[in-house]
């Protein structure tokens, strides 16, 4: 009971007072196209209150009763002021224009001009779509994951690929969602490109530390991608061909400034041009993806609104009619935001996520299919209450219903030497509740605090019991789908604070606790479509991590340019890898090939940006290490891992050489991989057998390259509503060969020695050519 006490008296502060107050709310959108304007500022002229709109564009500020000019204002836009005076509730919602001065001009910032100072955010960086697009990509296919790798704190997990590590974390670590859902694989042609179609996406933010208290699941990172609503003043349609594919979307209003719609697909063609071959062994074969993106939204009435998205993506690969593979993800989110009174807004949402992979062999004596599953049903409730100026109180509760299905192999003919084998399917539910107050002291000092709890219970299914060494089984049990056999789980507080200095800088802190519950089966360095996810249960644990951090944030020239230095240090518990030979596929007892240890990570984030003018940007350099210590790798002894990249390095700029004409250009450097070399071999006969000791005791050569892209704007006639460009880009301009492994082979010459082959994914430079249009 004290505790509850407690609880109530820390989060509603100030929440009565004397003198009577009134509240103004709205939403604030788009003018040309009625889109949610997320992080517009709404501030009180005179005054220091404020308060700023939430991921539905919706904004609550209570005030005495009075006479106030308020100004809305978003970067970007023309800022409006709007004189009123209080003296009932009221509801106000307003569109901001597009300003004319900077239609023209690239932006790359938060949402708010000062937000990297003022606002109690740290370690998070906010990427709008107009400002991916500017940059070099791969093949001209604009990418998200690929951008987020250029941020500070992010390492690539290789060339080509799309995984990525946060500050120390394993890709796992990495929560990626579109429109809430989680995207389990969010790779394209193994890594070479993401899900994520540009055209179909709003914004993308990611969070490597103070993350709030509504999100967890994942140790390292929060990769919240949104899509967009579509137009609903009037239809679009945009697109673009490219070198290796294409795109199109269409969107538009259902009924004008009410509803609307976004319908936007892409796809791949290079097996249409394997048809064009005379040779047999490459007309019959297949490889390509495609995906497509969905929205609908329709406002109900004043206080009531209602999404529904949908994401469905997949790549196929065949090769004649010996063997095929398709692997691909399905999202779908429905929410319904109602508004109970003017302080309190609310958002429930249902949430469907399935990510699966099919590999086969139609016909001759190993004939077999292979199947394997991931499927997640959410169930969420959010709300957001805003009883004063000074505070802004969040509270919610989800559960998530996971079905695991590892594996089933069966044969596809009667001749095939193939047995049916299929794995012990797992269920589980993921539960949580959080609590948290975004609250100002004073002008200069401001602070989040919060409090999530989440809870693990493995149901139902066949379970395997161990003896004391977790390598023999002992027995097994059968238990009913709704029975729930284990639970695990655990507190996890967020805090971050913000000290303001001046109105030019600040400093910042933060900590948060974080526990996960779903581990990767895998030791690739990127994902792969063989992915398989494994639950916590009763031999493993839920990994935890808690990380602090602390920064200096400083804004020049107007708020033009931002800098800021971040230190963190991230300590970690039930980090898991595998046996040496370990054996990850299609087997039934992935519990005997787990070591579990702790890990640390710690590092110093440099960034500078540059937000306005012609010439755009950021340069961000990243000192770091990491590391795990696991009984039974290296000796028990802390070793690196995959992700331990000293230094890291990203430069990267867009310069407006005139209104038609846009230069981009991408520079990375970082250090090598760290892989694990032989430190000595022996002779069975005539093969050379490698001795391995030390787990990545090994660096390979440092990696660096550079990307460059022109962009050429056509002539656009007074009146004319089609709009087009040509988009010019090089991939790995100076044709560097970055190492991506290293293998070892006997050597012809010397058959008693063995020799290491440095091998590259990408040796060349890569030219394309894509044309963009809109009408």
């Amino acid at each position: 009971m004290k505790k509850l006490v407690f609880l109530f008296l820390l989060f509603f502060p100030l929440v009565m007072y004397g003198q009577q107050k009134y509240t103004i709310s709205g939403n604030l959108k788009d003018t040309q196209n009625g889109e949610d304007l997320v992080g517009a500022t709404i501030s009180v002229q005179g005054s220091t209150a404020g308060t700023t709109t939430n991921t539905y564009g919706f904004y609550s500020l209570t005030l005495p009763a009075g006479p106030y000019t308020l100004v809305y204002s978003y970067l970007g836009y023309t800022a409006i002021a709007q004189s009123i005076y209080l003296n009932q509730n009221i509801n106000l919602n307003l569109e901001l224009t597009p300003s004319a001065a900077t239609l023209q001009e690239v932006v790359i910032t938060s949402h708010k001009k000062d937000a990297n100072v003022q606002q109690n955010k740290m370690s998070t960086d906010v990427l709008p779509m107009e400002t991916i697009k500017t940059l070099p990509a791969f093949m001209g296919e604009v990418d998200v994951m690929k951008t987020i790798q250029m941020l500070p704190g992010v390492q690539s997990g290789g060339e080509g690929t799309s995984g990525f590590y946060v500050r120390g974390g394993s890709i796992d670590q990495n929560l990626i969602q579109l429109d809430e859902a989680p995207v389990y694989n969010a790779s394209h042609l193994m890594g070479f490109f993401s899900v994520f179609n540009a055209d179909a996406i709003k914004e993308v933010e990611l969070y490597k530390g103070g993350i709030p208290a509504e999100y967890g699941g994942r140790l390292s990172s929060l990769v919240d991608i949104r899509m967009k609503e579509g137009n609903n003043k009037h239809f679009d349609a945009y697109g673009g061909i490219g070198t290796i594919a294409s795109r199109f979307t269409l969107e538009g209003p259902i009924v004008k400034d009410k509803s609307s719609f976004i319908l936007s697909g892409r796809r791949t063609y290079a097996d249409m041009f394997l048809k064009l071959s005379s040779d047999e062994n490459i007309n019959k074969n297949k490889l390509y993806f495609y995906d497509l993106n969905t929205k609908l939204n329709y406002k109900i009435g004043k206080k009531d609104r209602l999404f529904i998205s949908g994401y469905f993506g997949r790549d196929v690969f065949q090769y004649k009619e010996l063997m095929r593979m398709d692997w691909g993800n399905a999202t779908a989110t429905a929410r319904w935001n109602h508004l109970f009174t003017d302080k309190l807004f609310s958002n429930f949402t249902a949430i469907y996520s399935n990510f699966n992979y099919n590999i086969g062999m139609p016909s001759g004596n190993t004939a077999f299919s292979w199947k394997s599953n991931i499927e997640d049903v959410n169930l969420k409730a959010d709300f957001s209450y805003f009883p004063n100026n000074r505070n802004t109180i969040k509270f919610g509760l989800s559960s998530i219903y996971h079905t695991f299905k590892p594996g089933i192999i069966q044969p596809r003919s009667e001749t095939s030497v193939v047995r049916e084998l299929l794995l012990d399917e797992k269920y589980a539910l993921e539960n949580a509740f959080y609590l948290s107050n975004e609250q100002e002291i004073s002008p200069h000092f401001s602070f989040t605090y919060g409090l999530r709890y989440s809870f693990f219970q493995n149901m139902g299914g066949r379970v395997q019991n161990y003896d004391a060494t977790h390598q023999l089984v002992t027995d097994t049990v059968t238990y009913a789908r709704t029975h729930i056999y284990k639970t695990q789980g655990g507190f996890e507080p967020r805090l971050s604070a913000r000290l303001l200095l001046n109105e030019n800088s600040s400093l910042k802190a933060s900590y948060n606790r974080t526990l996960q519950y779903l581990h990767l089966a895998s030791n690739a360095t990127s994902a792969s479509p063989f992915d398989v996810y494994i639950p916590s249960g009763k031999y493993i644990k839920p990994q935890s991590a808690n990380q602090i951090a602390l920064g200096y944030f400083r804004n020049f020239r107007q708020n033009t340019l931002e800098a800021s230095a971040e230190v963190y240090y991230k300590d970690l518990k039930n980090q898991i890898d595998f046996r040496d030979n370990a054996e990850l596929l299609l087997n039934n007892n992935l519990e005997t090939e787990i070591l579990t240890g702790t890990g640390k990570a710690y590092g110093l984030e440099l960034m500078v940006k540059k937000q306005t003018g012609r010439l755009t940007g950021w340069a961000s350099y990243t000192l770091s290490h990491t590391e795990r210590t696991i009984k039974g790798i290296n000796s028990d002894k802390a070793y690196p891992v995959r992700q331990d990249k000293p230094h890291n390095l990203a430069v990267v700029m867009s310069y407006q050489i005139s209104d038609r004409l846009t230069l981009g250009a991408n520079q990375m450097y970082s250090s090598g991989n760290v892989v694990t070399m032989p430190s000595g071999s022996y002779r069975n006969g005539n093969i050379i057998v490698p001795i391995y000791t030390e787990r990545n005791g090994y660096r390979l050569r440092d990696y660096h390259r550079l990307d460059l892209s022109l962009t050429l704007n056509n002539k656009k006639q007074p009146g004319q509503k089609y709009e087009s460009s040509w988009n010019f880009s090089v991939f790995n301009a100076y044709g560097r060969k970055n190492v991506f492994s290293v293998q070892l082979d006997q050597t012809e010459e010397t058959p008693s020695r063995m020799e290491s082959k440095e091998i590259s994914i990408i040796g060349a430079a890569i030219q394309a050519v894509t044309y963009n249009f809109k009408f």
